[in-house]
């Protein structure tokens, strides 16, 4: 599907007062439309189009679907960069399938923004220069998550993910800050929907809390199966496991969950309020932090069109690490391993009204960043 998203002719008058945007620049969006993650790809890509509606940006979109599969991500990225001649590739979810393409697309001289996938390999030894991370590092709300269970007297956890690159670097990531005990340390299938054999471990265990990384229905899957279990355990986990899509599905199941996020709809910084109304009333729901990171990595985007031509490589990229744009979790910046630097927060599942949803509870990690960068030699 192709998608021309609002030329500057159509929203000129939402542009930054004096911005010039150089020629066009050509966006190759892989991302997961179909299948058990359907509604991660669908909330980047309403982020990053509503981004491109506010900036006027002058940029032509190609989305496609990856059906959650490497093997047809590899197919598309090849297509979009030989055939199509994308100047930028976005969208991936799944860090196995980033892998698989983000190192081949990068090594062609295409540059590539991730809103989502940060696998530990492309932040330390694999990191590219054209490649930057726009949402965080896999380990990054599981280490605010360690340091705040440690802080707040956390003796000995249950750690489960599902068994592939984010699955293992957001438990690593806990364990690296975590000063308390690991009951048991537990796999999954990727895509995993009955967890009955997990849940019968998690009842045995001496474990003062769960803590789990389970995304999209996985994660709807394992809660609803989990307190209709008469598990009393109290369950933490970064935002993936407790977004919003994925609370409409759980609903009152997750009340009182604690989760780290670098985002939340009631933050309170410049853009977030307006973001938050703006993405209800285009698409009829709120958004989620998978909408959020879209959303920054359009204004990501915009920005670094508004200052250089894609074509000159140098230009742009300089113009992408400045980051000079303003995002919707607050403050912003790259690291030198163009991965970023931001606050992490605790939020907690709550009841607003009819709606189940989160609130930011307190500071997790201030101006975090990840450990790898000290590997990356660009």
């Amino acid at each position: 599907m192709k998608l021309k998203s609002l030329m500057l002719a159509a929203c000129a008058a939402a542009m930054t007062a004096g911005a010039a945007y150089a020629e066009g620049v050509k966006v190759g969006m892989i991302t997961t439309l179909s299948g058990g993650g359907a509604g991660l790809g669908i909330d980047v890509r309403d982020g990053f189009m509503l981004a491109m509606k506010k900036t006027g940006a002058d940029i032509e979109l190609i989305v496609e679907d990856d059906q959650r599969k490497p093997d047809v991500a590899v197919q598309l990225a090849d297509k979009l960069v030989q055939s199509e001649k994308v100047d930028v590739l976005t969208g991936i979810i799944w860090s196995n399938l980033a892998m698989a393409v983000v190192p081949a697309v990068t090594a062609q001289g295409k540059f590539y923004l991730s809103p989502n996938a940060g696998p530990s390999a492309l932040a330390g030894k694999g990191c590219h220069k054209n490649y930057f991370n726009v949402s965080w590092q896999n380990d990054a709300f599981n280490e605010a998550a360690g340091a705040w269970a440690s802080e707040n007297g956390i003796g000995k956890v249950f750690l489960m993910a599902p068994n592939y690159p984010a699955g293992k670097d957001m438990i690593a990531g806990f364990k690296r800050f975590y000063k308390g005990e690991v009951s048991d340390e537990v796999y999954t299938k990727l895509g995993q929907t009955d967890y009955a054999a997990e849940i019968a471990q998690i009842k045995a265990s001496d474990a003062d809390m769960i803590y789990y990384f389970l995304p999209g229905g996985m994660g709807i899957s394992f809660m609803k199966q989990y307190a209709g279990s008469g598990a009393e355990k109290p369950v933490m986990g970064p935002a993936f496991s407790f977004d919003q899509g994925i609370l409409g599905a759980i609903g009152e199941a997750a009340l009182g969950v604690k989760n780290t996020s670098h985002w939340s709809k009631d933050l309170d910084v410049p853009g977030n309020a307006e973001f938050v109304a703006a993405f209800q009333e285009e698409f009829g729901r709120l958004p989620s932090l998978y909408a959020a990171q879209g959303y920054d990595t359009g204004l990501l985007l915009a920005s670094a069109a508004a200052k250089a031509d894609v074509k000159d490589a140098d230009a742009f990229r300089a113009a992408l690490e400045a980051a000079d744009f303003q995002s919707v979790r607050g403050d912003f910046k790259f690291a030198p391993n163009h991965h970023p630097i931001h606050t992490i927060y605790m939020r907690e599942v709550v009841k607003e009204g009819d709606v189940v949803t989160n609130k930011v509870i307190g500071v997790a990690a201030k101006d975090h960043t990840d450990v790898y960068g000290a590997d990356c030699k660009m």
